[in-house]
């Protein structure tokens, strides 16, 4: 098989590609394109969540979710607080500093997405994204 045809390497290039330009797009903001995932989980959740929560909803680990919380901690633009009704667990709220994000941020997402999708079909479109999330939530390690 030539390396072109691997899906690792195809889906790995495409997101590499995509997540640089985010980067550069997310640059005058000082965040990341992981730290944005985290904020959106904040966003449609009314500012809080756990870090398992937030681990699950961007399909990563949770001592990767916590390196990420740490960085965006110093940022001020969440805050980590027990929770009161159960002591074992750990809330993670947005500051006010994270909510102003919201709307630019947005904005961006939406431009990237846009340049990223724009050589392809609205039908082609809905095809790829639904097929990346088809592979994503795939347990291929069950197996």
């Amino acid at each position: 098989m030539q390396l072109q045809e691997c899906i690792n390497f195809l889906l790995t290039s495409a997101q590499h590609t995509v997540s640089q330009y985010l980067n550069q797009k997310l640059l005058p903001y000082d965040i990341t394109p992981s730290q944005y995932g985290v904020l959106h989980c904040l966003w449609i959740n009314n500012g809080t969540c756990i870090p398992k929560q937030i681990a699950k909803m961007l399909y990563l680990e949770t001592p990767t979710i916590s390196g990420i919380l740490d960085r965006m901690q110093k940022k001020e633009l969440i805050d980590r607080v027990i929770n009161t009704e159960n002591r074992r667990e750990i809330l993670v709220i947005i500051t006010e500093k994270g909510k102003a994000l919201e709307e630019p941020i947005k904005k961006i997402i939406n431009e990237v997405n846009d340049e990223v999708m724009k050589n392809f079909t609205k039908e082609e479109s809905d095809f790829i994204r639904k097929s990346l999330l088809q592979i994503a939530e795939k347990e291929l390690l069950q197996k």
